[in-house]
């Protein structure tokens, strides 16, 4: 059963990273395939056969430019717009990221919408304040977090890979307080994706600054405001 169960939660994965691929793509201007399909393949990074687009699944967490190249790569219409693509898509460490599509649990129903919103904000403030340079990042909802309100999760070779969030955290302060989490997070981000140690130095203080938050190391839970919004997710 457990096995059965995996395999559910790795295809459910693979899915909804296709469909987000394909909407993204779309929003760029990708136009004439059908379906947008995922694989771990290093050989051939992406792939064009009977109107469905193969992509490895590395890029679902690339930066618009990177798509964007994609997008032009397939619709170039010189051999010179057609290598630059090539080189911007090739550059992208699809690798690096693979790694981020490991097994997931599977992600509660009244729990999407909220994963949504925080996608959606991630995309904004990426763009607001770092000039849509961050690339596109995996979200998780945690339920164990006891006094930290977000975390930046890294990998072995010090890559970010996910940004987990205090479920209580958003649903108890709602989305004011929960989006200075996620830039703080996003600066964090920020650090790993620009080679720089991921701490609450100077550095990090002067770019939480330059986005709008307080440069502080460390937000208790006990000690954020009351709630003001109604709960994000219904009655347990």
């Amino acid at each position: 059963m457990k096995r059965k169960s995996a395999r559910r939660t790795d295809e459910a994965g693979r899915l909804a990273d296709e469909a987000l691929l394909a909407r993204r793509l779309a929003a760029l201007g990708l136009s004439g395939v059908d379906r947008v399909a995922v694989h771990q393949n290093r050989t051939v990074m992406v792939s064009v056969s009977q109107e469905t687009l193969r992509l490895h699944r590395g890029y679902v967490y690339a930066p618009d430019r990177v798509l964007g190249a994609i997008v032009t790569f397939l619709g170039a219409r010189t051999r010179h717009e057609r290598l630059d693509a090539e080189r911007e898509l090739l550059a992208f460490p699809v690798e690096r990221y693979a790694a981020a599509t490991r097994r997931r649990r599977p992600i509660r129903r009244d729990e999407n919408s909220v994963l949504s919103q925080v996608r959606r904000r991630h995309a904004l403030l990426n763009d607001r304040f770092f000039c849509g340079t961050l690339s596109a990042i995996r979200f998780r909802l945690s339920r164990r977090m006891r006094t930290q309100l977000g975390e930046l999760v890294l990998d072995e070779a010090h890559r970010a890979v996910e940004i987990a969030l205090n479920r209580q955290h958003i649903e108890r302060d709602g989305w004011t307080e929960a989006e200075k989490t996620l830039l703080h997070e996003m600066v964090h981000q920020w650090q790993a994706e620009s080679g720089l140690a991921v701490d609450h130095g100077p550095g990090f203080r002067r770019k939480a600054l330059d986005v709008g938050i307080e440069p502080t190391a460390r937000r208790d839970l006990e000690s954020a405001p009351a709630a003001v919004e109604a709960s994000l997710f219904p009655e347990e």
